[in-house]
């Protein structure tokens, strides 16, 4: 029987040990949790830019999905959060820097806030490793 295993990348900060993981791994399929744009020493990457906080943070999912030994084209789930609609282009922009041809499955959700009012945009995505196209 397969069991969890927590996947970590030396390239993403993790949250204080007993909160949460960023990311499990159950035989091939990997859950990561709600990003937002933080470097390892805690600064807020892209400051008012949607864009580039969307990219940080696609940066990051694909370091976990390489570390749990997949690729990006393993993502078939993402959720997307921004706390602006007009985001909306920057984001999508951003998105098809890190996917091409079949786009994971994913929902865009506009919040009033998130944890940090510095956060424009937070993703969480699934993968399936090895199910992906290349």
């Amino acid at each position: 029987m397969a069991k969890f295993e927590r996947i970590l990348s030396d390239k993403v900060s993790e949250p204080e040990p007993g909160l949460w993981s960023n990311c499990k791994r159950y035989g091939d399929q990997v859950y990561i949790s709600g990003l937002v744009p933080l470097a390892n020493d805690g600064e807020v990457l892209g400051i008012n830019d949607p864009g580039e906080q969307a990219c940080v943070i696609f940066r990051m999912i694909q370091h976990y999905v390489e570390a749990a030994g997949g690729k990006m084209s393993d993502v078939v789930r993402m959720r997307i959060y921004v706390t602006d609609m007009r985001h909306r282009p920057a984001v999508l922009a951003a998105r098809r820097e890190f996917f091409s041809g079949d786009f994971p499955c994913s929902t865009l959700v506009g919040v009033s806030t998130l944890v940090d009012p510095a956060y424009l945009v937070e993703i969480d995505a699934d993968a399936i490793i090895g199910a992906g196209a290349g």
